[in-house]
Formats: C-alpha cells, structure tokens, sequence
C-alpha cells in the first residue's frame, strides 16, 4: 500500500490510523536482523504481550514498558517478587495481564539459566534460510512455520513460557530471522 509520505510498505504499517510510530517501526526495525541478549528478551516479551492485542498498543505503551521492567535488564526482572507483580499489575501504562507480567519474569529467570547457550544463539539456531524472493502479498505470509513450531517447542523445554508458535513467529519476523515484507514494499530487502 502507497503511504502518505509515496512509499510503499506493508499493508499492516500503512493501516494503523496512519500512525508514524507504525511507519517508522516498519521502515526501521522489523524485519531487521536483531542480535544481543538483552535485545531478544526485550522482544521476547514484547511479542508476548502482544498477544491478542494489535502491535499498535504495544508500541505506544514501549517506553513503559521498558520502565516497567528495568529496561528488561534479565538479572533485575529476574529478581522481581510477587510484589512487583502486583506492582506491574497496577501499572495502566502497560498492559496488565497477570500472566504476561509473570511469564516475563519467568522467562528472565530461564534466560539466566541457559548454561549450554546463549538466548542470541539459541534464537537465531532455528532461523530459516533466507528466501530468494519476499511474499507477494501479505495474504501469502503464514502465522506459523515448521521453525518456528520448533523454537516454541524448545524454549518452553527450558522453562519459558507465553512462547506459543504463533508469538515464536512474530519474534522471527521482528527480529529478521525471516524477511516477510512483501515483494513490492520500499524497505531493502535483507541478505
């Protein structure tokens, strides 16, 4: 779709109450490649906030939410009690769902408990390969891949949790893992 500004971009970017937040989170973060522990935790979080609730609130709530959990440093939310629960809980400036708020926590404890790996390598291990070409459209890009199926499967075997295959997607997608701008968006495709 043709924004205002005469640039294609994906469907989704374009139709969220022409938001610039929107525009300048397609056009410069997702679907580029993302590296660092802390970096992929945020997202990991994120995404599963996300969760049944458009990407729009998430982005307008960021800044909260890094706030809200200590720039998700994982050391310091994995140190979070029962009481920063109710704390978060009562936060209006992020999304306050009891189980989201306790797998994020959760999460940053099994994230400091990878002994074998890194959160960085053990993401990026279930990576496709890259595609020769994007999707045509956005009715050609799925909600779930073998890989991403996969990396659901083994995140929750080392303890994380709200990592359904549908979120593990979305973080691919997020994260450039897999390049799903479709084929006639401006953004440079990744290599």
């Amino acid at each position: 779709m043709t924004s205002p500004d005469g640039r294609v971009r994906c469907a989704w970017a374009v139709d969220a109450d022409g938001s610039q937040l929107y525009r300048e989170y397609h056009d410069l973060e997702w679907g580029r490649p993302l590296h660092g522990r802390d970096e992929l935790y945020e997202r990991l979080c994120l995404e599963a906030f996300q969760s049944g609730l458009s990407w729009i609130t998430i982005l307008r709530k960021r800044e909260a939410f890094r706030a809200a959990f200590a720039g998700f440093d994982p050391e310091a939310v994995s140190r979070y009690t029962e009481r920063d629960v109710e704390r978060l809980l009562g936060d209006a400036s992020i999304v306050r769902n009891r189980a989201k708020i306790e797998a994020s926590v959760s999460n940053a404890r099994a994230l400091l408990e990878l002994a074998d790996t890194d959160l960085d390598t053990l993401l990026w291990s279930f990576a496709p390969p890259p595609r020769p070409s994007r999707p045509a459209t956005v009715n050609d890009v799925p909600a779930v891949t073998p890989e991403s199926t996969a990396m659901a499967k083994e995140l929750k075997r080392r303890g994380f949790k709200f990592v359904g295959p549908t979120t593990a997607y979305a973080l691919m997608q997020a994260t450039g893992m897999v390049d799903d701008h479709v084929a006639d968006c401006w953004v440079p495709m990744t290599a």
